[in-house]
This record gives C-alpha cells, structure tokens and sequence, in this order.
C-alpha cells in the first residue's frame, strides 16, 4: 500500500522529467566529478519511487532500474542523510545486499548524499561506491553533499526552464483573452444603460428596472473579473510569514462561504489540521478557492454536495486534501485547468477560470505544490504540498 510520502515523492519526481529518459550531459558531469572527487570509479544518481530505484546518471557502468527492495540507497532513504560506510560487509544495513553479496555486484565502500527538493521531498541520492574497502575524507564527503544539491539545483532549473515557456504561452493567451472578456461585461453595461434611458424616455417602469437589474450584474461580473485579476497579480510577492492555525482558518473560510453552502445544502467534513508557517491572508484565499471550486462543481448538477479536508503530516511538511463528490477533473486535464483563463471541458458553470492559477500562485510562493487526483468520494482531490519551515 502506497503511503502519502510515496505518492509526494512520486509526483515531485515526475515533475522533472528525468525517470525514463536519456542521460543528461549536465547531471553525468555532476556524477564524473563526484567519482573524481571521492577517488572511485563508480558515481550514479539515483530516483527512488515506491517501486524502482531509476539511476538517471552514471560514470563506471550502464544506468539501469532495479527494485527498489534491492537497492543500497533505499535502505538509507528511509531516514534521508548523509552516509559513508568504509566497508559495507560489516554493517548491518548492508551486509546482506545483493549489491554487496557477489549476487548483483561486490561493493565495499558506499557513500551517498540525499537528494530533497525545495519543497523537502527526498527523491533519490547522488551515490558513490567501489569494490575496495576505504575511507573518505571530511572535505571529500562535504563536497559529495554540495554536489548533491546541485543536482537538485540542475532539476530545478530544467523545471522552472519549462514552466516559463509555458508561462509565456499562457501570457500571450492572457492578453487577448483579459480583452476579450473584460469587453463583454463593459458592452453589456453600456447596452443596458442605453436600453433603461430608452424605458425612462418613454416612462416604461418595468423596462428600466429590468435593464438597470441587468446592468448591475454586468458590472458585478466586471468587477469580479477584475478582483480576481488583482488576487493573481498580489500573490507574485514572497509571503509573510507567520504560525497559522490552518483549523482556525478554514472554520473562518466556511463562515465566508456559508450562502454557498446553504444554497447547496452541503456537507463539509473537516478533519483535524495542523499549526503550519504561511501568508495568512494567502493561505485563506488559496482555501477559499479550493472549497469554493469544490461545493460550484459538485452542486452544479443539482446534487447536495459532501467535502472532505482533511491534513497528512510528510516527513518534511503537510499534505493537505480538499475531496468532492462532483464530477471530478479528467486526467488529460488536470495540469491545463490551472493556466490561466483555464477552466474543465463541459464546466457548465459560472467562473472565470482565475482561482486554480491564483492558487498555483500561492502554493509555489510557499515552497509547495498543487495538484489532482481522484478521490475516494467519487470526485475530485486537490491536494497541497506545504513544507515544513
């Protein structure tokens, strides 16, 4: 059974891209100066999942998969830190590894430092290993630490490499579309306006009320495309910090929400959170718009909606799920209805397609990350990575 350290780490690691793919030249640099550094003929990154252990980069030998139950890093990967062992036959943790044994290979000295991402995600480790029994250095073993971390430093800079191509698509997209739904409120103010001078010209009563009523919802909708445009661009600055009582918040959030709630007739489960370090005011408004999302979409074929929030403690931060019994998101969705302007095919409902990229926003400002799965509701799960401080 897959615990939620597992699905974390499995999802950071998918974010990189590398499991699967050709050795890059940068992080097969990293690992020919770990070798050469630590005076051995063998170095690897490896990424540790549930399953495999993936060596991404090697000098020494072919990278290759293998079960994650066979591998030396994994036994040390359970408690992420720095390792040396002179001579694995006479330690406990390794004595019996078929790395060590002659099964797989005859590895005496074993060194590795963990890889963590930013968000305190252990994914792998940067590895180094001989067939001689040695030592290593205090300099040497601070050096294989640095360069572990700029490992985490070369994938970090791959992902954010992509993350601002696809920013820059949906910027280009943002514009037109900003224009284009800010010009459709305005025109329908300006029409109705024209109509109820219209009904008062010719002291029709019932015209004017009806297109002053409709003219105030144009420019409420105007309005509401304008805050949330204001909320996007606000959470681009760092958080100020400070203990939240992430309990405390969400009972206010409910409070905020409670017409919604009413109208729908919904149910709200919230399990027992946690005190975490955040934005207040960020972190409400990333809550508000989760729950907000879920009671709009599960109510909108008339059902009465059932949520669930519920808090997973990580070995490095909190997990934080928001579950429905709406309609749930498609998996070749689930990444596009955070862009911006971005909302679910077939989503007959009102929005603007804002809240999801505001919250994207929010939870990277804090050092996180945002995503969906299925749950076991029935609907959708969003979930929020928030590391520890």
């Amino acid at each position: 059974m897959r615990t939620a350290d597992d699905i974390t780490r499995r999802e950071a690691i998918a974010e990189y891209r590398v499991v699967g793919q050709p050795p890059e030249p940068d992080l097969e640099g990293l690992v020919q100066l770990a070798a050469s550094i630590c005076g051995v003929s063998t170095a690897v990154i490896n990424i540790i999942d549930d399953r495999s252990q993936h060596q991404i980069a090697a000098v020494g030998f072919e990278p290759n998969v293998c079960a994650r139950e066979d591998s030396m890093c994994a036994v040390v990967f359970r408690h992420p830190g720095h390792v040396v062992v002179p001579d694995a036959r006479v330690d406990d943790r390794f004595r019996d590894n078929p790395f060590v044994t002659g099964e797989i290979a005859d590895v005496r000295f074993y060194a590795s430092s963990p890889l963590i991402t930013p968000a305190g995600v252990p994914i792998g480790t940067l590895c180094v290993f001989d067939e001689e029994v040695r030592e290593l250095s205090e300099q040497d073993s601070r050096a294989l630490a640095l360069l572990a971390r700029q490992v985490i430093d070369v994938l970090e800079l791959r992902r954010i490499t992509r993350e601002l191509g696809r920013s820059n698509e949906q910027l280009a997209h943002f514009a037109g579309q900003v224009s284009h739904d800010l010009r459709n409120p305005l025109t329908a103010l300006v029409g109705f306006l024209e109509l109820a001078s219209d009904g008062l010209e010719s002291a029709d009563a019932g015209l004017v009320a009806e297109a002053l009523e409709r003219a105030d919802g144009a420019a409420g909708r105007m309005g509401d495309l304008v805050a949330d445009l204001l909320d996007f661009a606000r959470v681009g600055g760092r958080p100020r910090r400070s203990a939240i009582d992430l309990g405390s918040l969400l009972h206010d959030v409910v409070d905020d929400l409670d017409a919604p709630i009413r109208a729908s007739r919904a149910t709200i489960d919230v399990g027992e959170l946690p005190r975490i370090s955040g934005d207040a005011t960020q972190l409400r408004a990333l809550m508000q718009n989760l729950l907000a999302n879920a009671l709009k979409f599960s109510a909108a074929g008339g059902a009465q909606p059932t949520i669930q929030v519920r808090a997973h403690e990580l070995t490095a931060g909190w997990r934080i799920t928001v579950d429905d019994d709406g309609p749930g998101v498609p998996v070749e969705q689930r990444e596009r209805v955070f862009g911006l302007l971005e909302r679910g095919e077939g989503a007959d409902v009102e929005g603007l397609g804002i809240g999801l990229s505001t919250c994207r926003r929010i939870v990277e400002a804090h050092g996180g990350r945002i995503g969906i799965d299925d749950a076991e509701l029935g609907g959708a799960s969003v979930w929020v990575v928030l590391p520890q401080q």
